[in-house]
């Protein structure tokens, strides 16, 4: 989708419509959650200080986010996605993978499928979206940010490699800000020059990421669609474009996280006893912490608290963070519920 969170604002708010908007944060304190693209214009991005946004922009607007709102049209628009493949992998509540090899109306071509897509979803929720077509995830997630907004953009075999080369490092979905840095003291500005980088330095001096980049260096990603499913876990995890520091900067993403991991227990009407945390930090190492409670949750605010307990216990994180995720798992299903359990519980 096409600045989500600011576009579901201004579609809601015919005064907004036109004007520079940032979604989360405020004058005085914060972090933007999105921006919209009259924002964007002069420099004001997500994950920024709210700070520095008004000062790029001084009339920029602030709104408070709605995370029932956003969650509702994302519901309607992964509806849409549906009747096309039930191969959805939901990255958060504005952006998804889908594998259309084989669909439900047998249409040999994906960038039909994806111009359908786009044309339902500006039908039946007034809102813009960009679509990636490829033969792979990395390829399709370069391609849907290429020409946004309202953009649909084609990668195909043989026009992958050449591309991948041309690319700025910076452009690379997996390549944070911290590491694209890194790259660049070491001489890798673009695909071609990572490429010339063997698959053993990479890994020496980026740990086991540099298997992934080794791999994209070359157009490759072998990783499938994976669908949410009941199983033994549901989750929700995003990197950032600049790694958080702050804890308020932290605690507004695991807003956000919670609302997509509700989304689905929704959808898939389960409940869950297990929360746990995700944290990876800048250099790439990573950590869990998880809760088993007595009673099974199953709103955003209730698994948000949660989540924001395990963020301070036992220290809040030591290390700029470039990756949080929230998982449920212990699933029951809510027909299997007793009418005595309680879905929601007060701390």
């Amino acid at each position: 989708m096409d600045a989500f969170y600011a576009s579901v604002e201004q579609r809601d708010n015919p005064e907004l419509r036109g004007k520079p908007v940032a979604v989360g944060g405020s004058k005085a304190r914060g972090v933007v959650a999105a921006a919209s693209y009259e924002a964007r214009k002069f420099g004001v991005f997500s994950a920024m200080a709210s700070k520095i946004a008004l000062q790029k922009c001084p009339n920029l607007i602030f709104v408070k986010p709605r995370f029932e709102v956003y969650s509702a049209v994302s519901r309607q628009i992964r509806e849409i996605f549906y009747t096309y493949t039930d191969l959805v992998e939901p990255l958060s509540l504005d952006e998804a993978y889908l594998d259309v090899t084989e669909n439900k109306i047998g249409m040999p071509s994906a960038s039909i499928i994806a111009k359908e897509i786009k044309a339902r979803i500006l039908e039946e929720t007034k809102l813009t979206a960009s679509a990636g077509v490829s033969f792979n995830k990395f390829l399709a997630k370069i391609a849907s940010d290429m020409n946004k907004p309202n953009g649909f953009t084609l990668i195909t075999p043989d026009k992958a490699e050449d591309l991948v080369a041309s690319l700025n490092i910076g452009k690379f979905y997996g390549i944070g800000k911290v590491t694209a840095a890194k790259m660049q003291n070491m001489g890798i500005h673009t695909g071609a020059d990572l490429r010339t980088r063997t698959e053993q330095e990479l890994v020496q001096r980026f740990g086991k990421a540099g298997h992934y980049y080794y791999q994209i260096a070359r157009a490759q990603d072998s990783r499938l669609v994976q669908p949410h499913r009941v199983r033994k876990s549901i989750g929700a995890e995003r990197t950032f474009d600049e790694d958080l520091t702050e804890e308020e900067d932290m605690l507004e993403r695991l807003q956000f996280l919670a609302q997509e991991v509700t989304q689905d227990l929704t959808r898939l009407q389960t409940s869950a006893k297990t929360i746990t945390l995700k944290l990876k930090y800048f250099d790439f190492t990573q950590h869990t912490r998880s809760k088993t409670l007595l009673t099974y949750l199953s709103t955003s605010d209730a698994i948000y608290t949660v989540a924001k307990d395990l963020l301070r216990t036992p220290l809040l994180p030591h290390s700029p963070v470039r990756l949080l995720g929230i998982s449920v798992s212990n699933l029951l299903s809510q027909q299997d519920l007793q009418p005595n359990y309680q879905l929601t519980f007060d701390f």
